[in-house]
């Protein structure tokens, strides 16, 4: 850090309060977080991203070399601040185990049609090695079970092969039967709704599904159809295999279109036999989460994190994705914001609440890393854990934007989970940053889902409070020319800041927020 920080020491503010109680009388000190706050620099944040960002470190692929000076970058920089690594064993890593997947051989047989991977199904599942032999199919209609609606009345799927179609039911003017309004629920929300229907299904003892979607059953080819490349996180394979089939698949198994089903689904078992043969090809991977963390000094078992994703493309046909926007900006932004608190602690301010700094991995793959963290291994437990601010793409202008300053964020998901976690955003960014708020990409209808595109999620599924800090795409996104010399680092440096004061007021808040809502 500069050396102006020696000089702003001498400047920190302190507000005495007295009260008194059965004679005693007592004192709180209380700081202003802007001695701290104006610690973190666009001259710093610049120096640490020509470097994260550089071709040295070959586009940070996950499991690749470069990742792992990503990862060596970041603890050495959490060691020189002062920052303790998260775990108890004072490792920094939190090991990510992947899998890489191929393209599985499955030879799927029914009612005696052989039917080809990719053309008249898609698998989609990390699966072990296995086989499987059925005579009958549930079809599950819409596979929903919901207070309103509930394709499950009376009928066990335990060992079963199970059938079920995208959407929701309607009422006849048109509401949807579940929200009784226009708006769908997350039954049938494109992100959602398949891992929504398919882990009910397995929840209840399924043990194949087959899911029919034809708007995304070209799309689902595509993506799983490759050769190599796809990771998923090790130890999640599913005991149970699931398939998008498309139109002529349905046929083979009801004789007629799917499509023309009345949606009741009155006839739900159909006799079908079923022989499939499934061949496994993938291959074991390592990566790594960085933790770091410092202890609160009153609710120390209650957990602030701030997250960003250290990995990004790699190197593709010779040329290096730096990523200095995605999401190199986001990387050393929670490292000023470390060194800041580290700074305030070390001058015996440190925050009541802990604050636990989460750079991970495999974001642009899924986001797995924080799906590890999140699902598998949680360093602290996610019951504890107050609030995610997580920060991807923080550096650049979106060239979308017709209107308003250029000193502006979009801000994601605030309010989705708690209201007060909103109010504070708000509070602490009129008191200090003066950031132009922008919601445009906090809408429920965004076309472009981006509340569900980066590591906060992860959070948000478990009912954690998250704001996603977000300054949009680019010409430059997920291009070779997402570079350093692209970033406007005063506006890197006032976002930084918003994000710090933030959680800093989430740390030294007398009450954890609440959740008045829930994912």
């Amino acid at each position: 850090m500069k050396s102006t920080f020696s000089i702003a020491t001498l400047s920190l503010l302190f507000v005495a309060c007295g009260s008194s109680q059965k004679g005693s009388e007592t004192s709180t000190k209380i700081v202003d977080p802007v001695v701290y706050g104006q610690t973190i620099t666009q001259e710093d944040l610049k120096t640490s991203l020509y470097t994260f960002a550089s071709d040295e470190f070959e586009g940070r692929e996950t499991g690749a070399e470069g990742q792992k000076k990503a990862i060596n970058f970041l603890k050495k920089h959490y060691i020189k601040y002062g920052v303790p690594a998260a775990k108890s064993d004072g490792n920094y890593f939190q090991d990510v185990p992947l899998k890489v997947q191929s393209k599985p051989d499955v030879a799927l047989t029914i009612n005696e049609k052989s039917l080809k991977n990719l053309e008249d199904f898609v698998s989609i599942n990390p699966m072990e090695t296995s086989k499987l032999k059925a005579t009958e199919i549930v079809n599950l209609g819409y596979g929903i079970e919901d207070d309103k609606f509930s394709n499950y009345d009376n009928i066990d799927i335990k060992g079963k092969v199970v059938f079920f179609v995208s959407g929701e039911p309607k009422n006849s003017d048109g509401t949807y039967v579940i929200s009784g309004t226009k708006e769908s629920s997350n039954w049938s929300n494109f992100r959602q709704e398949f891992a929504l229907k398919r882990d009910l299904a397995e929840k209840k003892g399924a043990k194949a599904v087959l899911y029919y979607n034809p708007e995304v059953f070209a799309m689902a080819a595509l993506r799983f159809g490759a050769s190599s490349g796809r990771m998923t996180l090790a130890g999640n394979d599913k005991d149970m295999f699931y398939f998008l089939v498309n139109t002529e698949t349905t046929k083979a198994i009801f004789n007629e279109d799917v499509r023309t089903f009345d949606n009741s689904f009155k006839n739900k078992i159909v006799k079908a036999n079923l022989d499939l043969d499934f061949t496994n090809n993938s291959k074991d991977l390592s990566s790594e989460n960085v933790a770091a963390i410092i202890r609160g000094t009153e609710k120390p078992d209650e957990y602030i994190v701030v997250s960003a994703h250290l990995d990004h493309e790699g190197v593709k046909d010779g040329e290096v994705y730096n990523g200095a926007d995605d999401d190199g900006s986001g990387t050393v932004a929670v490292l000023e914001i470390a060194e800041a608190f580290a700074k305030a602690k070390k001058d015996g301010h440190g925050p009541k609440r802990s604050i636990v700094f989460l750079n991970v991995t495999g974001e642009e793959k899924g986001l797995l890393g924080s799906q590890h963290y999140t699902d598998n291994d949680p360093i602290f437990p996610l019951a504890n854990t107050v609030a995610n601010l997580n920060i991807d793409m923080i550096g650049r202008v979106d060239p979308k934007r017709k209107t308003g300053d250029r000193n502006y964020i979009y801000l994601i998901g605030s309010d989705k989970l708690s209201t007060e976690l909103h109010e504070i955003s708000e509070e602490m960014n009129t008191k200090y940053a003066k950031v132009e708020l922008d919601y445009t990409y906090n809408d429920d209808n965004d076309p472009n889902r981006f509340y569900y595109r980066s590591d906060h999620y992860n959070f948000a599924k478990n009912n954690i409070p998250v704001i996603f800090y977000f300054n949009g795409t680019h010409d430059d996104y997920h291009r070779p020319s997402d570079t350093p010399d692209k970033i406007e680092y005063d506006l890197l440096e006032n976002r930084t800041r918003l994000v710090f004061y933030t959680a800093w007021e989430l740390a030294n808040r007398s009450s954890r927020i609440i959740v008045d809502k829930a994912e």
